[in-house]
């Protein structure tokens, strides 16, 4: 219902702009379906998302609203870049140890708004927005100023070796071995989140911290945790994003996969088993979106709104199916206590 809307509401918008709206909107709905080259455009959009789409869900698991995935993304990238550029290492050991950088960048940067939560009893949202800006600024600096490359002609790292790049899988596509580790990150994900005594207390945090306290479970100790990991998943996912399909840094700013996350994160309900549903959907609707835009000259701004429409319609149509069930469970107890009182 939801969806059918969202796309009846497109077709106004784009009828606005376009002397072809049904060939666009159809080109929207089923280009990405119709080439290898662009189902591996959906792939490759998709393996960043993974990551942070799993690191949000169990930070938001734990009630931390921490914004810093953004932050963390774009400077795990720089973390990366700084060992990727580094001479004398091999095969397997070079790119291992530019994930692992830029991992622990990620960790670091999605903890400090959890300490100072802990400490200063600061909001985490306000605290972790901040810090995007920080990373944004420190990334920047570092570099226009310590890793830019003379030769590239504009803001951009050495390039990588090819000792730390990640291969790609298939010749016709750029999906490269990222998504093994991305698929990798989504099952140890749930596992952890969902059948561990770790992700039980993640999980009860999150709900009701003040019976932690009264059960035995840490609530900072869930709290950092979390955090921890949300940054060290985000870390990874950012290196593994510049090893698999750049061949060097030239981010200039926020990448976007940050807020990303967050979108993925509730559209699967903070369950990283769901994360790649949600994942392929936006993925799908990017690279509809990127074909209506180069062969119908429709402006991108129209595609995002379009983009926007669908996602929003899509998550309220499942937050009204809870609402929904909700509302027959109280009913019937309702019921249940009325005819209790006629007998």
């Amino acid at each position: 219902m939801g969806v059918g809307i969202a796309l009846l509401l497109a077709l106004l918008l784009i009828s606005s702009v376009s002397d072809r709206p049904l060939e666009a909107l159809w080109k929207f709905i089923a280009s990405p379906l119709s080439s290898t080259r662009l189902l591996g455009r959906i792939v490759e959009k998709a393996i960043p998302l993974l990551f942070t789409g799993v690191a949000v869900s169990i930070m938001f698991s734990c009630g931390q609203t921490n914004l810093a995935v953004e932050g963390a993304f774009y400077l795990s990238g720089i973390a990366c870049a700084a060992v990727a550029t580094l001479p004398g290492m091999t095969y397997g050991i070079h790119p291992l140890l530019s994930i692992l950088a830029g991992g622990l960048c990620g960790m670091v940067i999605c903890l400090i708004p959890a300490v100072m939560n802990i400490r200063f009893n600061t909001m985490t949202v306000v605290s972790s927005l901040m810090i995007n800006f920080i990373c944004l600024y420190i990334g920047t600096y570092l570099l226009h100023y310590v890793m830019k490359d003379p030769s590239a002609g504009f803001d951009a790292s050495y390039k990588y070796l090819d000792t730390a790049r990640l291969p790609k899988m298939f010749g016709v596509t750029d999906i490269h071995y990222g998504l093994l580790i991305a698929i990798a990150v989504v099952v140890i994900g749930y596992i952890a989140l969902y059948k561990s005594s770790w992700g039980l207390g993640i999980r009860m945090t999150g709900q009701n911290p003040e019976c932690c306290n009264f059960s035995g479970i840490s609530v900072n100790a869930a709290i950092l945790s979390s955090c921890a990991a949300g940054g060290f998943i985000t870390g990874v996912g950012g290196a593994v994003e510049q090893l698999g399909m750049y061949k060097r840094y030239s981010y200039t700013g926020l990448p976007g996969y940050g807020w990303d996350g967050i979108m993925i994160a509730v559209l699967a309900q903070n369950n990283p088993k769901l994360v790649p549903f949600a994942v392929l959907f936006l993925a799908y609707l990017r690279v509809g979106a990127d074909v209506v835009n180069q062969t119908m000259e429709v402006p991108v701004e129209i595609i995002n709104i379009v983009q926007a429409i669908i996602i929003m319609f899509v998550a309220a149509d499942r937050f009204l199916q809870g609402w929904k069930h909700r509302t027959i469970v109280k009913a019937s107890g309702v019921s249940e206590a009325a005819s209790k009182a006629a007998q």
